[in-house]
């Protein structure tokens, strides 16, 4: 079982949206929420959480969720270890995996890298296929959340082995939604 919800309906980051999100979240991240300076940081930190309620009670589980983290800072559900669950945003939209295996998930904006970027992050036949692809921006970004919903799956976060991580034995499934610009990818073994 995997469920993902994708949500890019941007147009209702809004102060009034972030008053109706507060109540309907827990105290601890509700002050996670506030922490943020911007209006988008409070809004993601918000959605994403009553997207991830809304998700696992779909599959049976009760409100309230107790939640703690791995040595990488990973969270995982304390009462239910056999759920597992992701969240990722970016300006372009959240997304948020539930899964009955170890899942990761990642969602970027369409973005350029530079040289440098491009040889740090990606190997040579990673540079070659972007380089020559139609869209250079889109095929970066898809390579780039693969390599992150995979970091995201081993929960041990991003490490310097970029250029073959892509090589082991994970499953990395890749979305692209040209017309808002983002690109998202799952991965799970």
């Amino acid at each position: 079982m995997m469920v993902i919800d994708i949500f890019d309906d941007m147009a209702q980051v809004t102060e009034e949206e972030i008053q109706r999100l507060l109540p309907l979240v827990s105290d601890e991240r509700r002050a996670e929420a506030l922490r943020y300076k911007h209006l988008f940081g409070q809004y993601a930190c918000l959605k994403s959480y009553v997207m991830l309620r809304n998700l696992l009670e779909q599959q049976g589980l009760s409100h309230p969720f107790l939640f703690d983290h791995n040595e990488h800072g990973k969270p995982f559900l304390k009462d239910h270890p056999e759920v597992h669950f992701n969240l990722s945003h970016c300006k372009n939209g959240i997304a948020v995996a539930v899964s009955n295996q170890p899942v990761g998930i990642d969602i970027e904006s369409y973005h350029l890298a530079g040289d440098g970027l491009l040889r740090y992050t990606m190997n040579e036949e990673e540079q070659r296929i972007i380089n020559e692809s139609d869209d250079p921006v889109r095929t970066f970004t898809e390579y780039w959340t693969k390599k992150e919903a995979v970091f995201k799956l081993r929960g041990t976060g991003i490490t310097r082995d970029l250029h073959g991580l892509l090589q082991g034995n994970e499953v990395v499934e890749t979305h692209v939604n040209p017309e808002k610009q983002y690109a998202y990818s799952v991965a799970y073994w």
